[in-house]
């Protein structure tokens, strides 16, 4: 039974599931947008925004806490997108949904920055 179940699994591992968000993230933060599956997209907006409000304090506790997750390039830009949501209390990005990939019929959306 499914009872209490949060997360999807993907058909991984859990460290590969950890290390699927964690790439996935990283590409979000470096472009601000990314194409995906519907259900990689919907587990990974939780995922993303989480990182987004922690940066939203600057100090160096939080530098040090991004920089566990992701190297430098990616922390600076989680950075700026926590000075860019200062004032916002939440609800820092949107799920576009697309048609079904062709080859697979994969339902598709876009990740995207409000």
């Amino acid at each position: 039974m499914q009872h209490l179940k949060k997360h999807r699994k993907f058909g991984r591992e859990r460290d590969q599931r950890r290390a699927l968000m964690k790439s996935l993230a990283s590409s979000f933060f470096i472009i601000g947008k990314i194409k995906t599956t519907e259900a990689k997209a919907k587990e990974l907006r939780p995922y993303v925004e989480k990182f987004i409000t922690k940066a939203k304090t600057s100090n160096l506790a939080t530098r040090r806490q991004l920089a566990e997750y992701f190297n430098d390039h990616v922390s600076k830009k989680v950075a700026e997108y926590g000075k860019q949501y200062d004032k916002r209390p939440g609800g820092y990005t949107r799920i576009t949904k697309l048609g079904a990939r062709k080859r697979d019929g994969a339902r598709m959306a876009i990740l995207e920055l409000v």
